[in-house]
């Protein structure tokens, strides 16, 4: 599986390594990496499977363990264990990952807006929106439009240009997300099983107790994904952990850049003096 990344900073220096959500790319990263490169260490921004530059399974397959495999493989081409920060899809990923492993993986974990504990109507909410429009956009400003809608408490940006960076433009010239269309066909809302998630809860909570590395939570106070009671039932799992409760929703780091960035430096540089 080919995977696309971009580095900040000195090769050299302990590594960071950045896993966005689902349906995102490496580029949701971009001010949070650059500042993290400037705190001394190498901040590394990954596509996943079946997103942004990344190959797309021929297969489909996009389960759990092969987010984590892919993982893994770039881990494995690190001279040291880096510390990873995940939010929602690549937080499970880095979950699974750090949980299973039988030799340490990774220096640290940060964990953004997601735990073993997930809201379904939140989750169902992201998948409603990433399924909408199949036939995609005719320009980045309509595109802008319906992002807009979706995050409704952000002022929508004046300059769409940043927005190539999450779409594709097709033959046919019409604004496609940047993430394989077989992706839907797996996280399908109707597919939920309630049993099946709670079974999935159980053992990412198991997961969560066999963490030996220092954790962080970053939690969005208005998240309809993870909710109070599911952020202290991880906390409850990983005593020690620590935990930052920001203003923000779901997509954390877009919301409250700033103080997201302040808070996992800070982490860095505390996992670093150890």
């Amino acid at each position: 599986m080919h995977i696309a990344a971009d580095l900040f900073g000195d090769d050299a220096a302990p590594a960071v390594l950045f896993l966005h959500g689902g349906g995102q790319t490496r580029h949701a990263w971009g001010g949070a990496a650059a500042t993290v490169a400037g705190a001394g260490c190498l901040a590394i921004t990954m596509d996943h499977r079946g997103h942004g530059d990344s190959g797309w399974s021929p297969s489909g397959d996009y389960d759990t363990e092969g987010f984590v495999e892919d993982l893994l493989g770039v881990i494995a081409q690190l001279p040291s264990p880096p510390i990873l920060v995940g939010a929602s899809l690549g937080g499970i990923a880095a979950l699974h990952a750090a949980g299973e492993a039988t030799t340490p993986i990774a220096r640290g974990l940060v964990l953004v807006d997601v735990t073993p504990r997930l809201e379904i109507p939140g989750v169902l909410r992201i998948l409603t929106f990433m399924r909408a429009h199949p036939d995609g956009f005719a320009s980045l400003e309509e595109a802008a439009d319906f992002v807009a809608s979706y995050l409704p408490h952000r002022p929508r940006p004046r300059d769409v240009s940043g927005l190539e960076k999450n779409l594709r433009r097709g033959d046919d010239d019409r604004w496609r997300w940047h993430w394989d269309p077989a992706l839907m066909a797996r996280w399908d809302p109707e597919r939920y099983d309630v049993a099946e998630g709670e079974r999935v809860r159980t053992e990412r909570l198991a997961l969560a107790r066999r963490l030996r590395v220092p954790v962080m939570l970053v939690r969005g106070r208005s998240s309809d994904v993870v909710s109070e009671e599911g952020a202290r039932e991880f906390l409850d799992a990983v005593p020690g952990a620590r935990y930052v409760d920001l203003a923000a929703g779901h997509m954390v780091a877009g919301d409250r850049n700033d103080a997201f960035t302040d808070g996992v430096v800070s982490f860095v540089r505390d996992v670093r003096s150890r």
